[in-house]
């Protein structure tokens, strides 16, 4: 089997774990959580502590990725974090307790990282082993392809009068057959210090001071992420002029992300990562607070497309920084981002679920989002000024 045959199967196996772990066990709650809240006991304070369990099991998943330095250990990973979104998918159908949903949701979390954090540093370590060039856009696609999905099947089967247990059930079952290519297109991880080529691997960490900018600025995107990844359905829902256009909205964003991450490894290109994660940055504020503006379908459609295809560009081009300052050991520095994002990712759901609760709305949470993703654009912009200055640094003569 050629080289190139080998590449489209290891990122098509990243692509499949992004559907199951991403898609699956973590956004099909977003597209469920309406027909849970109509059909069960669920309000919208439960649905956000919901969500923010499950972002819990998320970071403990990527706190495992950031301490595991060993390539086939985190191989081990991967192939357990499908199988755990599986069963906690299938599992879902069987209670309606809100111990055991918080339970399964932090599973569930955990299992999430196995598509985000795992799989991308074996994908990206391979990729560079093998001589292409170190980016992440396809892997990432699987993100928008996932969403897309979700939306896509409870469309369907609200069509088809299937209640939220066996939803939760079909849905599981996508999950096991995906699953299937998923494990076996994978290949086990090389160790070797150095690419086929024979070229060494060279790990170049940036700065203390870098690195510590940096992580906050990534705590502000997943606080603003998080916000639209778990209500937009019922924020949509909740406008009386767009009732019923809840999951539409969800599947544009999951159209938005498809080829974003591919578009912004092309903008990454021409004007640096950097620049690029200020702009998108720039635009994500916009797509998160336009639906506290403004109840049209032009207001939500624009929000959808602007939030959507900026997101997953903000995760893919810092994951992608990360894995290049080690490409040796990719997994670990994005284990320890995504502990930051992760963190937003707990406080973020339950305190906008209880602000819902309090206003009617979710208004408030919408523009603190904005807010702290407007924060971070200003730190990025920090950041690009300390590189700019530790570049020169370096290029003076002694």
């Amino acid at each position: 089997m050629s080289q190139a045959m080998d590449r489209y199967k290891v990122l098509a196996a990243g692509v499949l774990c992004m559907i199951v772990t991403i898609g699956i066990a973590r956004f099909s709650y977003t597209s469920l959580l309406p027909i849970m809240q109509a059909e069960t006991w669920l309000d919208d304070a439960a649905g956000g502590w919901l969500a923010a369990f499950n972002y819990m099991g998320y970071m403990v998943g990527a706190l495992l990725a950031a301490s595991v330095g060993s390539l086939r250990t985190k191989d081990r990973l991967y192939r357990l974090y499908l199988m755990l979104a599986v069963v906690t998918t299938f599992a879902m159908a069987y209670t309606d307790n809100m111990v055991l949903w918080a339970i399964l949701r932090f599973i569930s979390g955990i299992s999430s990282s196995g598509g985000m954090l795992i799989a991308s540093g074996l994908i990206l370590n391979w990729l560079i082993r093998h001589h292409y060039r170190g980016e992440l856009g396809i892997h990432f696609a699987g993100a928008g392809l996932g969403i897309i999905f979700a939306a896509a099947v409870v469309e369907v089967l609200v069509h088809l009068a299937q209640s939220w247990d066996l939803q939760w059930l079909w849905f599981a079952v996508f999950a096991l057959v995906l699953s299937i290519p998923a494990w076996l297109w994978m290949p086990q991880p090389d160790t070797r210090p150095v690419t086929v080529g024979g070229n060494q691997l060279v790990d170049r960490p940036p700065s203390r001071v870098f690195m510590s900018i940096m992580l906050v600025a990534y705590f502000c995107a997943g606080y603003g992420y998080v916000i639209s990844a778990t209500f937009i359905v019922d924020i949509v829902e909740g406008q009386e002029p767009l009732k019923g256009l809840g999951q539409w909205v969800f599947m544009l964003i999951g159209l938005a992300v498809m080829p974003a991450a591919i578009i912004w490894d092309r903008i990454a290109r021409a004007l640096g990562y950097l620049r690029a994660l200020m702009l998108a940055y720039g635009i994500q504020v916009i797509g998160i607070v336009l639906p506290a503006l403004t109840d049209t379908l032009t207001g939500a459609l624009l929000s959808a497309l602007f939030y959507g295809g900026t997101f997953i560009g903000c995760v893919s081009l810092v994951l992608t920084m990360a894995g290049r300052f080690y490409p040796t050991k990719p997994a670990k520095l994005m284990g320890k981002m995504t502990l930051a994002y992760g963190v937003a990712q707990i406080v973020a759901p339950a305190l906008t679920g209880m602000l819902a609760r309090e206003n009617g709305n979710y208004d408030l949470g919408l523009f603190l989002a904005g807010g702290f993703i407007a924060l971070g654009t200003l730190l990025i912009g920090a950041l690009y000024q300390l590189e700019r200055r530790e570049q020169n640094l370096v290029e003076q003569p002694a």
